[in-house]
């Protein structure tokens, strides 16, 4: 029986306090974890929480879960992370508070030890809003082998990015994934020229009618101009909510119109959905199949309540076999 993947989440851990009461454990790559273990992975939470009452809450929500927690560092000085979450339209809007205890992650010689093992780890811009945790980051991903699969997950949160620190994690990545409302701040941030000044065959490959001229420019030419900016880069992919996904490598491209489900709430859909594509990428899968798990996985997130929702064994092999099949 082949040994589980390696599979690392480093960044933020926090309370999603949410308005109608007690708050939900997340942070997208705590959330990102919790699903690549949840798949058969051996995945670690790399982050820091506080010595307070939250922090002590955090282990006692992870513990049932089966991703691995002993790395966490913690922090004497500062308290675990707290987001304010308000729903408009559906959508979550996040106050993130700060200064949180995974503001100031610390490069320790476990942490290095276990990224030089890793087969894919998966970091974010918003924990990198500090220079300690930024240079934590960047530096343990660097450790990483070559093989390792280095998923730079954009997740924006205004007003804690810049083109610098996108530009900087884009450099270290194989894969990077953002959804269609992040593409063209992302794109403009990393100086994507004017669509007039972009080579005419890009926009050769027949697309979907229901793109616009602009969408269409921003996703196809806009993955396509990254592959080319950024030679360590293999995959581009770009969600799109309710609509799916599109996936692009330097050889071809694959779109997902993606699974109509009740919305409960979007938070850690698109977690589910890096922590899907990435369990089935180190296992060889192409384009279509990485997009379905993607989508799969995505979509029963997004019908649960919060990031990290019971999930029955009937359902983790239900949805398994639906994305082999």
């Amino acid at each position: 029986m082949k040994q589980p993947r390696l599979i690392l989440g480093i960044g933020e851990l926090l309370w999603d306090m949410l308005p109608e009461g007690p708050g939900l454990l997340g942070g997208a790559p705590a959330n990102f974890a919790v699903m690549a273990a949840r798949l058969g992975n051996h995945a670690v939470i790399l982050s820091r929480i506080g010595r307070e009452e939250m922090g002590r809450k955090a282990v006692e929500c992870l513990d049932p879960l089966p991703a691995d927690t002993s790395f966490l560092q913690v922090d004497a000085a500062h308290e675990t992370g707290r987001v304010t979450v308000n729903f408009e339209g559906g959508q979550p809007r996040y106050t993130i508070h700060q200064p949180a205890a995974w503001d100031f992650l610390e490069l320790t010689d476990r942490w290095i030890q276990l990224a030089e093992r890793a087969d894919a780890i998966c970091f974010g811009s918003l924990a990198q809003r500090t220079r300690e945790s930024r240079q934590t980051i960047q530096a343990l991903v660097a450790q990483t082998a070559a093989s390792c699969v280095r998923i730079f997950d954009v997740n924006l949160r205004t007003p804690f990015y810049s083109g610098e620190v996108i530009r900087e994690s884009v450099e270290l990545a194989t894969v990077i994934k953002m959804s269609d409302a992040e593409a063209p701040k992302v794109l403009a941030l990393l100086g994507m020229p004017a669509l007039r000044e972009l080579p005419a065959h890009a926009e050769s490959a027949p697309v979907p009618l229901h793109f616009t001229v602009e969408r269409r420019g921003l996703i196809r030419l806009g993955a396509e101009w990254l592959l080319a900016e950024y030679p360590a880069l293999q995959m581009v992919a770009v969600t799109r909510g309710a609509h799916g996904s599109l996936l692009v490598t330097r050889d071809e491209w694959h779109l997902h119109p993606g699974f109509p489900v009740k919305v409960a709430d979007t938070i850690g859909a698109g977690d589910a959905f890096t922590a899907a594509m990435t369990h089935y990428l180190l296992r060889g899968a192409g384009l279509p199949r990485l997009n379905e798990a993607g989508n799969r996985w995505g979509a029963w997130v997004a019908s649960q309540a919060g990031a990290m929702p019971p999930l029955p064994e009937a359902v983790r092999a239900g949805i398994a076999a639906a994305i082999e099949s």
